[in-house]
């Protein structure tokens, strides 16, 4: 066994927190992530049955793991729970091209894209494995100020 002492807590190549989608179809979801968001597979494990047990992707900066649905070990996709509490927000260099292509490739419109007051351009889609994205172009830098003016005009 290793030293302990010389084992990083933390990995090289590993952020501290890593989000971990559990899907119906990991191999499709990868597929679509590469697509839609210019996904790089770091790594896949094959699981029983010719599922995915744990594959890595990254988009940009962000590392994502994901693997299939296990429901034997209580990994549960979105779609066998009822749904997701949690949306995924990524900032791209083109909102309008990321969010049509999602859409066009079988994403669900949750909200439309929209000028936000605080400076981002955005929209929200659940793509076709039950996950919901914020995607996000930043288009004006707003002072904190002017974002709690705005709000307060907006009624918020």
């Amino acid at each position: 066994m290793a030293n302990v002492e010389s084992v990083k807590p933390i990995p090289d190549g590993y952020p501290q927190l890593t989000p971990y989608l559990c899907v119906d179809g990991a191999g499709a979801a990868i597929a679509f992530y590469t697509e839609i968001f210019g996904a790089t597979e770091r790594m896949r494990m094959g699981g029983p049955e010719g599922k995915i047990g744990h594959a890595e992707f990254t988009i940009g900066n962000a590392l994502i793991m994901i693997s299939d649905e296990y429901p034997e070990m209580s990994a549960l996709a979105p779609k066998s729970v009822g749904g997701t509490p949690v949306t995924m927000h990524l900032y791209v260099d083109d909102v309008d091209a990321t969010y049509n292509r999602a859409v066009a490739a079988g994403a669900t419109v949750v909200q439309p894209l929209a000028d936000q007051f605080y400076g981002d351009r955005s929209g929200c889609f659940e793509d076709p494995f039950g996950h919901r994205w914020n995607v996000a172009t930043h288009v004006e830098d707003v002072p904190p100020e002017e974002i709690r003016r705005r709000a307060a005009e907006k009624g918020g």
